[in-house]
């Protein structure tokens, strides 16, 4: 990205599910996020897990959340940090349930090569970008008021900006907008 708004369009173009924003993404900063995803991993979750299926998953979540409008997003810089940190925890969220299985007094089962399923098969840019679909579902479950808010969100809207439209505090924006976003996926049953 050459300047700020070009960044800006970018993101705006990520948010409003433009494929080939999407692909630019993930040739310009998946190879980062790949091995950011590949330090992180330890030996006992490197038998699980690849890089490369963390960094899928990783991607999927931003995809969908920044289409949601989600993130502030100003810089490259802010991007990467994003993405990095979203590597982590889910790199975290799987040590957990490794932990909690081994506590359980279960023992993670090696899987047969065999049967084991090609890393990333289910997750590709293009089935990421069509599983955004869904937003458009929760949409429907939402009041005239609230789609106001994610279209603004959408469009780049700093929560600042949306306060002075609507009046609302910034904080309670945000925190309105996370609720509204837990509320539809618990009734989209994701």
């Amino acid at each position: 990205m050459e300047s700020s708004k070009d960044f800006a369009g970018f993101i705006r173009r990520i948010r409003s599910k433009d494929e080939a924003a999407a692909c630019e993404l993930v040739q310009q900063y998946g190879q980062a996020i790949r091995i950011v995803a590949s330090v992180r991993l330890n030996a006992r979750l490197r038998r699980e897990l690849d890089s490369t299926d963390v960094m899928q998953s990783a991607l999927g979540n931003f995809f969908a959340r920044a289409a949601a409008g989600q993130f502030d997003l100003e810089t490259p810089d802010d991007l990467i940090n994003l993405l990095a940190k979203m590597v982590q925890n889910k790199i975290t969220d799987k040590e957990r349930r490794q932990n909690a299985k081994r506590r359980g007094g279960k023992q993670s089962n090696p899987q047969n090569i065999d049967t084991m399923d090609v890393a990333g098969a289910d997750e590709t840019p293009s089935t990421i970008v069509s599983n955004l679909e869904l937003l458009e579902k929760g949409r429907e479950l939402l009041s005239p008021e609230e789609c106001e808010i994610a279209d603004l969100r959408r469009d780049g809207q700093t929560w600042d900006a949306i306060s002075a439209k609507t009046g609302e505090s910034a904080d309670a924006l945000s925190k309105r907008y996370s609720r509204l976003i837990e509320r539809v996926k618990v009734e989209l049953g994701l």
